[in-house]
């Protein structure tokens, strides 16, 4: 029987501490290499709106148009002596513009010339009533005397005849004569409607504002010629009063029931970037409308212009306030999202974490928050924040409140501002595992 050699307990001590030193390695080599992508916890003021974009409108517009058809012979005078054009301030009567009158003035004056054409009609007809009365109470004496001396050797029967014919006749004419009258006084009536009516065409060949404002549109030119059809030629845009505008938004339909009358909104335009403007929901459209079968309605925001830095149809980015909270601890969402494989836990809190995956998967993967909209009183749900504990991590249990997509409003015995959790990791030499998109196309490798 051989015994084992000096040599070989030493090459045999040699691989059994390898093997210890190996197995120590594999066992903390899994957190090794880990590199994590930490936030802060901080405090703030948390927002939850809904976004929708829409133009800003006037209150309240006048579509200045022509009723008659005829060139652009000038245009008038604000009130501050310059020629109406846009942005020009206007009272209510202002002359906008002059239409050429020259065939409207010719009207007027042959409705005129027919209007004194049948009063001298009218003037006749009852000079002639006069004559054909005389010769009434002509015939009537005659028929008088005739009817005394009767048919005999004095009278003719043929006399007698004719005088009672020569009387019937003269009343008979005397009718003739007042309906003639009244035939004349009904020209006279005519004649005067087709000269207001000359008059009234001739009145519209001057265009005035018909209210206080000011023009946002000017749609015609001098020389141009407007022609009135069945719709009326628009020539002036007017708004009434500029210091209160509207925002007209498209909001789409799952959205449009947490909105309602009173709400408040902020919204801002690319023309003064960085400034927030304040308004509230003053109606919500009820016609609908159909883009790619995607129902909108349109709700109208009304908003203070006392400053004039409105302008119309500039585009405004809305957000429709649901709750707002206040001063409150503020996390990224992607801090709710991550979660750990088991070996990166603490072995201490190990035992909490495999608990909750049994009880429903990982708490993080997504934030899980009340409905501000329809329930702002709700209570908060339950999620879990990690942090780093030396080469492993640890999870801080917080009620999760608010969100507005980026930020989501968490409380907790556990949690405080300041306080550094994790959002991601990355393992040397790998991509971000915080960031990485499972639904994102791969690029395909090439097989050698």
């Amino acid at each position: 029987m051989k015994y084992p050699t000096k040599k070989t307990a030493i090459i045999s001590a040699v691989v059994v501490l390898f093997v210890i030193v190996a197995a120590s390695f594999l066992r903390g080599s899994g957190n090794k290499g880990i590199v994590y992508r930490t936030a802060l916890v901080k405090k703030g003021d948390l927002l939850a709106a809904i976004s929708a974009t829409g133009t800003v409108e006037p209150e309240e517009v006048v579509d200045v148009g022509a009723q008659v058809a005829g060139q652009i012979n000038s245009f008038g005078k604000d009130k501050n002596g310059k020629t109406i054009d846009y942005g020009s301030v206007v009272e209510e009567g202002t002359i906008l513009a002059q239409i050429d009158d020259s065939l409207y003035a010719a009207d007027v004056a042959l409705a005129t010339a027919q209007l004194e054409q049948s009063k001298a009609g009218v003037l006749r007809t009852e000079a002639d009533l006069g004559q054909l009365k005389s010769r009434l109470n002509q015939a009537k004496r005659d028929w008088d005397r005739a009817q005394k001396l009767g048919p005999s050797e004095a009278l003719a029967q043929s006399s007698y005849d004719a005088y009672k014919s020569a009387y019937e006749i003269a009343q008979a004419n005397v009718a003739v004569g007042e309906a003639a009258i009244v035939q004349a006084k009904d020209a006279v009536a005519q004649s005067q409607a087709t000269l207001q009516r000359g008059q009234r065409n001739l009145s519209y060949c001057t265009i005035k504002s018909p209210v206080k404002g000011v023009i946002i549109d000017r749609r015609v030119n001098i020389g141009q010629t407007v022609v009135s059809s069945l719709n009326a030629p628009s020539l002036f845009l007017i708004a009434k009063d500029l210091k209160r505008m509207q925002v007209w938004v498209s909001v789409n339909e799952a959205d449009v029931g947490s909105i309602h009358p009173g709400q408040p909104v902020s919204f801002t335009v690319d023309a003064y970037p960085g400034q927030i403007f304040r308004g509230e929901v003053g109606k919500i459209r009820l016609n609908a409308t159909m883009t790619q079968n995607v129902v909108t309605y349109t709700v109208e925001v009304i908003t203070d212009n006392s400053s004039g830095k409105l302008l119309p149809y500039l585009t405004a980015n809305a957000q429709f306030e649901l709750s707002r909270h206040n001063n409150v601890l503020l996390v990224p969402n992607a801090a709710l999202r991550w979660s750990p494989q088991p070996e990166q836990v603490n072995p201490k809190t190990r035992a909490m974490f495999d608990s909750s995956a049994q009880r429903g998967g990982d708490i993080g993967d997504k934030p899980q928050t009340a409905e501000p909209a329809a329930n702002p009183a709700a209570k908060s749900s339950q999620g879990l924040l990690w942090t780093q504990d030396g080469s492993y991590v640890r999870p801080v249990k917080v009620d999760v409140g608010l969100t507005d997509g980026t930020m989501t409003e968490v409380q907790g015995d556990d949690v405080q501002e300041g306080l550094e959790v994790i959002v991601g990791e990355q393992r040397q030499g790998t991509k971000d595992t915080g960031t990485t998109n499972p639904f994102a196309p791969q690029m395909m490798r090439r097989s050698r």
